[in-house]
């Protein structure tokens, strides 16, 4: 969840959406995204909307923007959704805490959301409802309340085992906290378990780089997320690689670690379906994440947090504050919105399907983009299934900014 808000049209008070948006909704798959902006540190590399209690201050949270508040606002927020949507049959396919860190919250008030969920649109029999979680946040005894809660999806954010390279990336957990976690998960009945991993850190050798991925399958998971770090501008980081203190990550570095953590995972019988996401197999997935990649409709809830339906886009305000003054209010917390149109939304589509296995059906490209098809084949970078779905090799994974650039002239 960035922290900076793109421009965008005004959004009415009440949140209405235009009928275009509405049509069609309950056709497409639905869910919902929480966003809770609370951690006990701001690492050094993240510019996600997330805030500790020393930026909030008391003032903050004597405006409803504290953990102790926030199950209630976001609740409101649930409620606000129902109405806006009318009383079309929606079952919730999919339910994604993230943050900042969710289980920062009692496992009571994470639950207290979820059912306010399923009491205002009801769940689908098979619905995913997922928590991110640092590893220092939970005990056994809190992920017994989670699923007990409803949860049966726990995403755990290791993003190394290597002492040195959390430090810089300011982690407060220990590297052996991580198979505790995975291990109470399933003590606990968790039976989907994903562990985020972050490559290219200043410092982390390509040996690092190993000792985290064969720490991370130790673990057993159902999952895995393997992401390049990315250094925004604004945060610690940045600042510090400006100043000359720790390197700028090196393209060369990033696709030597990408190629062995696809190996790794690939011999360990985790199938890549999304250029930085592996599976055991289709059951594993992330569903709210394959939502969010194939045209699906989501209600983000939370400051800063983004919602789509049917070609309608918004975000909410991004200060915790002034998300829980607008809820006070009975208004819309959204800040801005835009309408997509026809191309748009084709561009999208092919910026997010062709990072998927599953492919981008060909017929998604316009005449273009389909005459560059062949030399992106006779160059190794897709392939083409018979049932006309373009898939990236694995060099063409490398290389998907550049596969967009000649798909999307």
């Amino acid at each position: 969840m960035p922290s900076a808000l793109p421009v965008g049209d005004p959004v009415p008070d009440d949140g209405a959406l235009p009928p275009s948006a509405l049509e069609g909704l309950g056709r497409r798959p639905f869910g919902f995204y929480v966003h809770v902006p609370f951690c006990t540190v701001r690492c050094g590399y993240c510019d996600f909307n997330t805030y500790t209690a020393d930026e909030l201050g008391p003032a903050g949270g004597a405006r409803g923007a504290s953990r102790a508040t926030y199950a209630e606002a976001a609740i409101a927020e649930v409620r606000r959704a129902r109405a806006v949507l009318g009383d079309v049959d929606l079952p919730v396919s999919t339910i994604f805490f993230g943050g900042g860190t969710p289980t920062l919250l009692s496992p009571g008030d994470l639950g207290s959301i979820v059912a306010s969920i399923a009491a205002e649109f009801g769940l689908a029999p098979d619905v995913e409802v997922t928590t991110e979680s640092n590893p220092d946040s939970v005990a056994l005894w809190d992920l017994e309340e989670l699923r007990g809660a409803g949860f049966n999806r726990l995403s755990f954010g290791m993003q190394s085992a290597v002492d040195h390279v959390l430090k810089v990336l300011d982690r407060t957990h220990d590297p052996l906290r991580v198979p505790a976690v995975v291990d109470w998960a399933r003590q606990a009945g968790f039976d989907q378990i994903s562990l985020d991993l972050i490559y290219g850190t200043p410092g982390e050798s390509l040996a690092d780089w190993e000792t985290s991925v064969e720490a991370a399958l130790a673990c057993g998971p159902d999952h895995v997320s393997a992401y390049s770090l990315i250094v925004e501008d604004g945060t610690a980081l940045a600042r510090q690689i400006r100043r000359g203190e720790v390197a700028m990550p090196d393209d060369d570095d990033l696709a030597d670690k990408y190629l062995l953590v696809d190996e790794r995972l690939g011999s360990a019988g985790l199938e890549w379906y999304e250029v930085s996401n592996w599976a055991k197999d289709a059951s594993s997935r992330c569903r709210h994440n394959m939502l969010y990649w194939t045209g699906g409709d989501w209600w983000g809830v939370g400051p800063g947090a983004h919602s789509h339906v049917g070609g309608v886009r918004w975000w909410n305000v991004k200060h915790p504050a002034a998300y829980a003054e607008r809820i006070a209010a009975g208004v819309s917390p959204a800040h801005s919105r835009e309408v997509l149109d026809d191309e748009s939304r084709r561009v999208e589509r092919v910026l997010l399907e062709l990072r998927l296995r599953d492919g981008l059906p060909v017929s998604v490209l316009d005449a273009t983009g389909r005459a560059a098809v062949a030399r992106l084949i006779d160059d190794g970078l897709l392939t083409r299934q018979p049932v006309e779905r373009l898939v990236p090799t694995q060099r063409g994974r490398l290389l998907a900014d550049a596969l967009v650039r000649d798909l999307l002239p």
